[in-house]
């Protein structure tokens, strides 16, 4: 067993303490965190913090197991100051941290599998300064799509448990559907306006590369996509009201589009293509 997939299993490690804390705790509405919480949720999201420190040690390296957890640390630190300074967002911590363990529990499979098939590591040596930001805010982009993703799969947990009249011990630690709508909306418009950043940025760093603004390949294209369906959803809440399963099946598109052009497109050059 290889240093790295122990380290790999330290940060998922890290991530249980909260979630055994949040399946554990109260039920009731009006419960609050206590400093349990607030402790392994901060220890979640420093362990993958500090391994993708570790991991990529100064230099960048694309891939497929170092996006995985540079997202899940991403994501979990956004997720630690979203649950610090917003009301009810907290509440997504027995969806959000299981899905995170699922994708470290992945990074370790793909990093074996690359390891199998093709032993050197993908570097990028030296970054410019575009590019440097275009990661950042790519990565970024990702984590607040993902936070609202799993609010959107908590609205629609909660609004068929309403309408069968059936909820579960999940759905009563869940926000509500109205905390649920409200988090998925602040996170996609953000999440909206750095993908929009994250697009120029992009034609930045592609233009220096190369000379041209856009290259019409499979991530630009995909980012393209789910900056459009994230937009329209965002202008049809504006204009309509749209909420609820539709509006959480749009949320969801967003981030399969997301993760086909972030996370799908190095699955096909690391496993597929390797």
């Amino acid at each position: 067993m290889s240093v790295t997939f122990i380290h790999g299993l330290v940060a998922i490690a890290c991530l249980f303490p909260v979630a055994f804390v949040s399946f554990r705790g109260e039920a009731r509405s009006d419960y609050t965190p206590n400093a349990a919480f607030w402790g392994s949720l901060a220890l979640s999201a420093l362990g993958p913090f500090i391994w993708v420190l570790v991991q990529l040690s100064g230099q960048w390296q694309a891939s497929l197991s170092s996006a995985l957890w540079v997202s899940i640390a991403a994501t979990m630190m956004v997720f630690a100051m979203l649950a610090w300074s917003m009301r009810e967002a907290w509440r997504l911590t027995p969806l959000l941290v299981p899905y995170m363990a699922l994708m470290g529990l992945i990074a370790l499979a793909a990093e074996a599998a690359s390891q199998s098939l093709s032993p050197v590591a993908n570097n990028i040596a030296g970054p410019d300064g575009w590019l440097i930001l275009h990661i950042g805010v790519s990565v970024l982009t990702y984590a607040l799509v993902t936070i609202a993703a799993v609010a959107a799969l908590a609205a629609f947990l909660q609004d068929r448990a309403l309408k069968l009249k059936r909820p579960t011990k999940l759905t009563h630690k869940l926000p509500s559907v109205a905390d649920c709508g409200e988090l998925t909306l602040r996170m996609l418009g953000w999440g909206e306006g750095i993908l929009g950043l994250g697009l120029i940025t992009g034609m930045a760093a592609e233009y220096k590369a190369i000379g041209a603004l856009l290259t019409f390949d499979h991530k630009t294209i995909l980012s393209i996509l789910a900056f459009v369906v994230i937009g329209g959803l965002l202008i049809a809440h504006h204009k309509t009201g749209l909420r609820g399963r539709k509006a959480a099946r749009f949320v969801l598109l967003g981030y399969l589009l997301l993760t086909l052009g972030y996370i799908g497109v190095k699955v096909v050059t690391d496993i597929i293509l390797a």
